[in-house]
């Protein structure tokens, strides 16, 4: 059996069945680039969903969902987005929950939401109970992490205010 394949520009081409099945069979078995609803945690009912400090995940909602529940917004945190999506943020070092109630208030989800340490490069400096965290790439800069001292989290934090201040202002000059 054959089939033509139309070219714009050329002439059209006989191709056997085999050919396609080829084809077919490679493009089914070649990896494909993700889709953002495969990206997305669908975790099973009740299973924990992990998100390291100062990261979010985004979570596909069930479609009934009427009301959100988080039990301590600040270990975790929630922003809905249209589409039954919700970016789960994490803000504190703990465990806490998330609840998906439909208009009845019957539960259609729930998941405990454990927030653990960063999970990129990071240096703690401990001079005497002193504590001290950088971020460390190609060079190590100071990093505003929970559980620094209070003087260096204070400091670090005025720096980077001071500097996102400017760089508003130099945006709303332009």
């Amino acid at each position: 059996m054959t089939a033509f394949v139309a070219c714009y520009g050329h002439r059209p081409r006989l191709v056997s069945v085999s050919a396609w099945l080829i084809f077919a069979v490679l493009a089914l078995a070649l990896p494909r680039p993700a889709l953002a609803a495969d990206r997305m945690s669908s975790s099973p009912p009740g299973e924990p969903i992990t998100v390291h400090v100062d990261r979010a995940k985004v979570l596909k909602l069930p479609e009934s969902t009427a009301t959100l529940v988080v039990g301590n917004p600040l270990i975790a945190d929630v922003a809905v987005q249209p589409g039954h999506i919700v970016v789960v943020t994490a803000k504190s070092y703990g465990v806490t929950n998330l609840v998906a109630l439909d208009r009845d208030g019957t539960t259609l989800m729930e998941h405990p939401i454990q927030v653990l340490g960063p999970s990129d490069n990071i240096v703690v400096v401990y001079r005497g109970i002193e504590r001290e965290s950088y971020s460390c790439l190609r060079n190590c800069e100071r990093r505003i992490t929970l559980g620094d001292t209070p003087n260096y989290f204070k400091a670090t934090l005025t720096e980077t205010d001071s500097l996102n201040t400017l760089a508003k202002g130099e945006q709303q000059k332009k």
